[in-house]
């Protein structure tokens, strides 16, 4: 009898067991059945016929609703629940949802503050969105409130609309979302892209309890010609003290239930300015230094900015402090300047006489001589000349971008040699990041077809054939010097599996390279996704073709040694072809 009662009491422990199991599954399962391989995965685990009964009981006793089970060396622990945030499945990456687990929050904090203060390279940043948007749990000492917070934020601060948008269709209700969809919307409003910006109301639940949102939902529903239904809202909105006199009287003209409306322009956020401009005759508003920027943006997507006097200087120098902050685009500024009236004497002799002049007028006068030079020497003479007379002001963002598009359009090989030099370093590349044309020198080891298997995905066996190939040639040059580009090469191939021949002292050539230290002993701790946003900083401003070739071998090792190899393939396909 008594060994019958115990036989029931220890199924009922297995099926309780196994529910808790089923829950803890269903909790991680964010991707709706993609495996994640690095997961502790509670499944596999309760095969291993070596956990003890008697601590499995033990734990059991200890777990609550809302706590989840791992087993780990073959013990069952229990944590509280914990909620995962990304764009990014981690193992996609080479991490795992535990890329965290052995980190610090202020040393996360630390590094995301100083990683702000640098303009990042497109790879420094492609790096930086795979480590900070993959799905994880918060490092030690920070909770999921702060941690997603931090995603958003750095996503805003980046202007990322794109992933903002795939942030918020991953992931359904997370602080901060109100934040993440207002910010889409004024975004589309600043744009003057209406149509784009109601399309994100889809993005407004339950779970967003905002009357800024909301407001612009029954504008959209207006702005639809959903009448009725804006109706509707409206009245929902003031049964629950959520909207205000200026909301009402905007929507009610809109809406054509009253036909006056207040002609005061409301500043206090950008809706309540743009419904200012769509419903006020001859509508017309001079900015200031105090003027929100996207209501500046808005202005000028709208074509709302115009000065009707030009010889009002001091509007025209609060145009160009808003253009140089960049809350206008710069072409207003020099579509003004072109405006400006010269006589025919002043414009022959303008070198002499842009000196006595306001220095905007002075800006104007030379650029209005450039536009009329035919010669390219004068027209790059003119246009340096211009560069300094925004550098003056402190207005040198203004021209920069006009400045290296005229370059371009006049041609490096165009411009006078003693200017050439200048005009180089003036010419801003292009923000997406054109690799040139790879060209193969198999003279030179990291140059080799062999790249050919990270840059073409060549099969293994013909890599490898090419391996024995350019080793036979180097081998017969006694003079061929191993670098340290080539060091990074040969450490991915053999961390891919690759044979290298036996005579190549690979351990001689390495050890006159220091790996740092610190860096290390990340990976000895673990603590992989940290040591990715280490390197991050190191690359930095740089693309990894730009840094010194023992950067780039001790980067590629770090990566090696953590097996980042998607990461590391990045590095690589920078840093060490030739390229046309």
């Amino acid at each position: 009898m008594i060994l019958k009662n115990f036989s029931k009491f220890l199924s009922l422990l297995i099926i309780i067991f196994f529910t808790f199991q089923a829950h803890s599954d269903e909790k991680i399962d964010i991707w709706k059945n993609q495996n994640l391989k690095k997961n502790n995965n509670l499944e596999k685990s309760t095969d291993n016929s070596s956990i003890n009964i008697d601590k499995g009981i033990s734990s059991l006793k200890k777990i609550e609703k809302n706590q989840k089970i791992q087993i780990i060396d073959g013990s069952i622990e229990t944590s509280e629940e914990a909620n995962v945030f990304g764009v990014y499945d981690p193992e996609d990456y080479d991490f795992d949802l535990n890329m965290w687990s052995n980190t610090k929050a202020e040393d996360v904090r630390a590094s995301i503050k100083r990683l702000k203060k640098i303009k990042l390279s497109k790879t420094s940043n492609d790096i930086l969105e795979n480590i900070l948007l993959s799905f994880s749990y918060p490092p030690v000492g920070m909770d999921e409130k702060e941690f997603v917070l931090l995603k958003i934020n750095w996503l805003i601060e980046n202007n990322r609309l794109d992933l903002i948008e795939s942030f918020l269709k991953q992931n359904k209700d997370f602080e901060g979302k109100g934040r993440a969809v207002q910010y889409l919307v004024d975004q589309n409003i600043s744009e003057a892209n209406i149509k784009e910006g109601c399309e994100k109301i889809k993005f407004i639940d339950s779970t967003i309890r905002d009357s800024y949102l909301e407001k612009f939902k029954i504008y959209c529903l207006v702005f639809n010609k959903k009448n009725s239904q804006a109706r509707l809202l409206l009245d929902l909105l003031r049964e629950q003290n959520q909207s205000d006199k200026f909301f009402d009287d905007k929507i009610n003209f809109l809406l054509k239930i009253s036909d006056k409306t207040t002609n005061k322009i409301n500043e206090k956020n950008l809706l309540n300015f743009y419904l200012s401009s769509v419903t006020i005759k001859d509508f017309k508003y001079k900015p200031s230094k105090q003027t929100n920027k996207e209501i500046w943006k808005y202005l000028s997507s709208a074509n709302l900015i115009n000065i009707e006097d030009l010889t009002d200087k001091k509007e025209i120098k609060e145009l160009e402090l808003a253009a140089n902050n960049g809350q206008i685009n710069s072409s207003i500024i020099f579509n003004i300047y072109k405006q400006a009236p010269f006589n025919l004497s002043t414009l022959i002799n303008a070198k002499d006489l842009y000196q006595t002049l306001d220095s905007s007028d002075a800006r104007s006068l030379i650029y209005q001589k450039y536009l009329l030079a035919e010669d390219t020497n004068k027209q790059v003479e003119y246009l340096f000349l211009l560069e300094d007379l925004f550098k003056k002001d402190n207005l040198s963002k203004v021209f920069s971008k006009i400045l290296s598009n005229n370059l371009k359009k006049i041609g490096i090989e165009n411009i006078p040699k003693k200017y050439r030099e200048t005009a180089e370093s003036r010419i801003e590349r292009n923000e997406k990041f054109i690799l040139g044309k790879v060209k193969y020198n198999d003279k030179v080891l990291h140059q080799s077809k062999i790249m050919k298997f990270y840059l073409e995905n060549e099969e293994e066996k013909k890599i490898q054939k090419e391996i024995n190939k350019v080793f036979k040639k180097i081998n017969k040059n006694k003079k061929y010097f191993f670098s340290a580009k080539d060091l990074a090469l040969l450490e991915a191939l053999t961390t891919d599996g690759f044979n290298i021949p036996n005579n190549f002292d690979k351990k001689g050539l390495t050890a006159k390279y220091d790996v740092p230290k610190n860096l290390l002993s990340l990976i000895e701790k673990k603590q992989n996704a940290f040591l990715a946003l280490k390197i991050v900083e190191i690359i930095g401003e740089d693309e990894p073709y730009q840094l010194d070739p023992e950067t780039i071998y001790f980067i590629t090792s770090l990566l090696n040694k953590m097996d980042l190899i998607k990461i590391r393939n990045k590095v690589l396909i920078s840093a060490l072809p030739q390229r046309v």
